[in-house]
């Protein structure tokens, strides 16, 4: 009874036909990637195959520039399969961080085509010197998601004074960075968010661009705002593992258990649990795509979005790794003692949705930002 995904514009039917055949590859490799720890790059190349990484690349450049509606709705179908595989395809929609970088650059990192895997970490935020024509970039960075497979690398840095907020990123090739590998984790293992490290680098300042900050590319999917779509694309990974795990747990109820009793679908404790666990799913979904509905109509009217709306993009994310997670220990719950066997799915979906609701953008303290600006009130520092 899988939940019916949100509608979009009719893709190119190659393109539809890749991605098909890239949702039944998850499914065969899922237990690949979590022992490897990383999505291999055999399959960052069919996810390139099927437009993930093209679809937050600039129009001018050969991308696609999706609506983000569109491409979320990607990262929750692949999600349901696999969190780690949905989180670092999610990882696509950093093009749009890039849409900073100047024009010219731009041109020179899509050269060869806009099938681009980018990955970094920046994270914590380390000083850089300042040299003639760029910066020296020497350190180590957290959490790199899909570092592995990447084409190009970021890191955090900062120049003087610079408080780090909205940090300035320092885009680099593979061969200038170690790949430390440390990933060792409960959940979202395949997604190799290893450490980087650098040692003097010189970046030149045409290579670096503030996150959050203005475009320099003028089409409407770089006038979204950046930071809460960053945050929307991991919050929807959570809900397709949590829609994953709340259909594993409907289906199983019409199983009989270990000890002979009534089936969980003839007891009324348990349909009243699915029951709500369906509507508080489907609610936080509904508002997580009305939302972003609604703030990129006013930027396809010609409108910047209001940080009231840039607000609700992440109070609505906040709201659905919550949800999801939520969902996810219901569905737990009900599955009683076949949920803890390795070979069940539903213990990896449980790790899986707890690393997505850890996550910095999607913990709790959002709620209080969101509740800021909807008084009047100014929000914490960086949440806007």
């Amino acid at each position: 009874m899988t939940q019916a995904l949100t509608p979009t514009a009719s893709p190119d039917p190659h393109t539809a036909k890749a991605f098909e055949d890239v949702l039944i590859q998850v499914a065969e490799r899922r237990a690949e990637f979590e022992q490897k720890r990383h999505v291999p790059r055999d399959m960052i190349a069919e996810f390139k195959r099927a437009g993930i990484y093209r679809a937050s690349a600039p129009r001018r450049f050969g991308g696609d520039a999706l609506p983000p509606a569109e491409y979320l709705s990607r990262i929750e179908r692949i999600s349901m399969i696999d969190g780690s595989a949905g989180w670092v395809a999610g990882f696509g929609s950093w093009l749009i961080y890039l849409a900073a970088l100047p024009l010219e650059t731009q041109a020179e990192l899509y050269a060869d085509g806009p099938d681009v895997a980018f990955a970094g970490g920046l994270y914590p935020v380390q000083p850089a010197d300042v040299v003639e024509g760029g910066y020296r970039v020497s350190g180590r960075w957290k959490f790199a998601s899909g570092c592995l497979g990447a084409d190009m690398l970021s890191v955090g840095i900062s120049v003087g004074a610079q408080n780090g907020i909205r940090p300035l990123t320092a885009v680099l090739p593979p061969d200038q960075v170690e790949i430390v590998e440390n990933w060792d984790v409960i959940g979202l293992r395949g997604t190799g968010s290893h450490d980087l490290k650098v040692d003097n680098v010189i970046v030149p300042t045409e290579w670096t661009f503030v996150r959050g900050a203005e475009a320099t590319v003028d089409e409407p999917l770089y006038r979204y705002p950046s930071v809460p779509y960053a945050s929307q694309v991991l919050a929807v990974v959570g809900l397709g593992i949590a829609r994953a795990a709340l259909d594993h747990a409907i289906s199983a109820g019409g199983r009989g258990g270990y000890t002979g009793g009534p089936k969980p679908a003839d007891r009324g404790a348990y349909r009243i649990s699915i029951g709500k666990a369906e509507a508080e799913l489907r609610s936080a979904r509904a508002f997580f795509y009305e939302t972003t509905h609604e703030v990129y109509q006013t930027i396809l009217a010609g409108d910047p979005a209001t940080p009231s709306q840039a607000s609700l993009l992440r109070l609505a994310s906040a709201h659905l790794a919550r949800s999801s997670f939520d969902v996810v220990r219901t569905a737990y719950q009900l599955s009683g003692i076949p949920a803890i066997a390795d070979d069940n799915p539903m213990q990896r979906y449980l790790r899986d949705a707890s690393v997505v609701s850890q996550h910095a953008f999607l913990q709790e303290g959002i709620y209080d930002g969101a509740g800021a600006v909807l008084m009047g009130v100014p929000p914490f520092p960086g949440y806007l």
